[in-house]
């Protein structure tokens, strides 16, 4: 079997490592590893499968992975690629959306007895004395080099809360806490975190004598410079109640051409052999690589079914027949009345969420972008009505590729 960290190099993971030989030797043997997720919201998205993906290859490779939900540094917040200080938020919010995050993580990892962790730091953060913490852990930080880290010298142009300032010492004290209790010794993250990281290898070196790791993954984005799991909508969430199945396929199957095989690598356990014929089709051929990322990407985050539903959905709306397959394509529901009363084509278009404001409707009608059943919508203005149905409904895109049927009941 292939060293994890030629795996890791191989799909184009890994940004930063401490010592690659060091940890080259070290992942020989089963390895403990972890991976910090601070619950600052009700699902992780899209720019997390990094490092969701990476703990899931790390379990692949016979190593132990502990997803550690920040209970407790979440009440502090992460100055991490933020230009201002995160919304302060309640214990009872923040666990309630750490359960959801569980969920999520668990689609991925296999969190039977012996197999991963997961583990809440509030459990050993929260009743921390705080005049022990600074004489025991504080003592071994210095300003001067906190102040060095990326995250802390963008902050200190807008403003930085001495909470804030506290999160590096809390994060090493997790890297610290999981080696004498858990004998974990790698712990990795977005590159945001490499000075944080690098704070735990560090407190663990000058209280324990012992040499730890550190990695990190590159910040994703998209050939086109967009954040990774971004869209005209905002995020693409894990939550199928906030990303639905058939909008997250959407998502994948839309990348740019030249995304595909990088995804491809970073974004499914297909065998890289696959990846790299999926990456020499051309042209036309190209839908059929995106097709797979899609697929698989979905099959990952919501199982085969929701995978398969979603594929046939794609398929029937760009002309493809598949029985029983349209239920799956978003739908808006019209309460009976209303589109006997007929509606101008940009408020059906706002009111659906196909687009964000009626201002952005009639822009994209008038751009020549707006379709009803492949008809394009000629005046921002025109009424539809139920002689626009077709089995009884009506089908609306903008663009080429955003689609949602229109019902009433």
């Amino acid at each position: 079997m292939k060293n994890i960290l030629e795996i890791f190099e191989e799909r184009g993971f890994i940004e930063q490592v401490t010592d690659r030989d060091l940890l080259w030797k070290l992942t020989k043997n089963p390895t403990v590893c972890y991976i910090g997720f601070d619950p600052t919201g009700s699902s992780l998205h899209v720019g997390s499968l990094v490092p969701i993906m990476a703990l899931t290859h790390m379990q692949k490779a016979g190593h132990t992975p502990i997803a550690l939900m920040g209970g407790g540094t979440t009440l502090v917040g992460d100055p991490s690629g933020k230009t201002e200080m995160r919304r302060m938020m309640s214990r009872k919010e923040i666990e309630k959306n750490a359960e959801g995050i569980k969920r999520q993580l668990s689609r991925f990892i296999d969190f039977s007895p012996g197999k991963a962790l997961m583990l809440n730091n509030a459990d050993w953060l929260v009743d921390l004395s705080y005049i022990d913490f600074l004489r025991d852990i504080g003592r071994h930080f210095s300003v001067n080099r906190m102040l060095t880290a990326e995250s802390y010298k963008v902050r200190m142009k807008t403003g930085l809360s001495f909470i804030e300032f506290n999160y590096m010492l809390l994060q090493a004290y997790d890297f610290w806490h999981l080696f004498r209790h858990y004998n974990c010794s790698l712990q990795m993250g977005g590159n945001d975190q490499w000075g944080n990281i690098l704070a735990g290898v560090d407190l663990i070196r000058r209280l324990e004598g012992e040499m730890v790791h550190g990695m990190t993954f590159p910040l994703i984005t998209t050939s086109a410079g967009i954040k990774m799991g971004k869209t005209h909508k905002g995020s693409v969430w894990l939550d199928p109640e906030l990303t639905t199945p058939y909008e997250y396929y959407q998502y994948w199957i839309n990348q740019d051409d030249r995304d595909i095989a990088r995804f491809l690598a970073l974004f499914t356990f297909l065998p890289m052999k696959d990846i790299r014929d999926l990456a020499s089709l051309k042209g036309v051929e190209i839908k059929k690589a995106k097709e797979v990322l899609a697929y698989e990407a979905t099959r990952l985050c919501h199982g085969a079914d929701e995978a398969e539903m979603a594929r046939n959905a794609a398929r029937l709306l760009f002309g493809e027949s598949i029985e029983g397959s349209s239920e799956s394509v978003p739908t808006y529901s019209l309460e009976p009345g209303e589109l006997e009363e007929g509606i101008p084509a940009y408020l059906l278009f706002e009111r659906s969420g196909l687009c964000r404001t009626r201002g952005e409707a009639r822009r994209l009608i008038s751009q020549g972008g707006a379709y009803a059943n492949d008809m394009r919508i000629k005046a921002y203005d025109q009424i539809l009505n139920p002689n626009d149905m077709v089995d009884d409904t009506i089908l609306l895109r903008a663009g080429k590729k955003r689609y949602l049927r229109i019902t009433v009941g």
